[in-house]
């Protein structure tokens, strides 16, 4: 085959890989059937609102967060939920502590610490053990479930994992990686409807990445 011949297949071949890779792209992008709508477009935070100083970036079609300035810090939606399911992927990409906030609400601003926030809190922690999935009541209760054994080591250390939050009435179940963490009725619900959120912990350290973040109301 001649020269020209090679280029002209080479291209065919770069062509066609191209195709596939924007084809693999948005079947990974497409919404679950039923209901469930995206809140993150993939390219920006539109729906979003950054509450604090810490770094919250798009980047490669994912959420980074960074810790910064060693404050608190939260990404939340600007709508407020109710009955929901919540999906969505995150993979630790240091040591800082995380989570994934629900019938939640900035309350104030500390000059020291960053935002305040009253809510439920789902753990996110990149460390098997820390109680990812875990439900924590900030501006309550604190710690109002704990993940079982099982639980504790679903955790996947440095790759993606699968979180899901669904809350019915008083009734919350958190899963991660398909494996049930948390099953909570609340004899004492404080907090009932507000913003789903997720969290930059104070301590310095947290580098964490979301994506594919769906929520289906019920």
């Amino acid at each position: 085959m001649s020269r020209d011949g090679d280029f002209t297949v080479s291209r065919i071949g770069a062509f066609l890989a191209s195709v596939v890779l924007v084809v693999v792209a948005v079947v990974a992008k497409a919404p679950p059937q039923g209901g469930w709508v995206s809140l993150f477009n993939g390219k920006d935070l539109t729906g979003w609102k950054n509450n604090g100083e810490e770094k919250w970036v798009v980047e490669q079609g994912t959420i980074l967060c960074e810790s910064a300035v060693n404050k608190y810090g939260y990404l939340t939606t600007e709508k407020t939920y109710r009955d929901f399911h919540l999906r969505l992927k995150f993979k630790g990409e240091a040591a800082g502590n995380s989570g994934v906030f629900f019938h939640a609400r900035i309350t104030g601003i500390d000059p020291e610490r960053g935002p305040d926030i009253e809510g439920m809190q789902a753990e996110v922690d990149p460390s098997v053990g820390k109680h990812t999935g875990g439900l924590y009541e900030s501006g309550g209760r604190g710690w109002v479930a704990m993940p079982t054994a099982e639980g504790e080591r679903a955790l996947k250390p440095g790759e993606w994992n699968d979180f899901e939050v669904s809350a019915q009435g008083n009734h919350i179940v958190t899963q991660l990686n398909g494996v049930k963490i948390v099953e909570f009725s609340d004899p004492a619900s404080k907090f009932t409807e507000g913003v789903i959120g997720l969290q930059i912990h104070t301590g310095g350290g947290v580098k964490m990445r979301w994506k594919d973040i769906f929520v289906q109301e019920k």
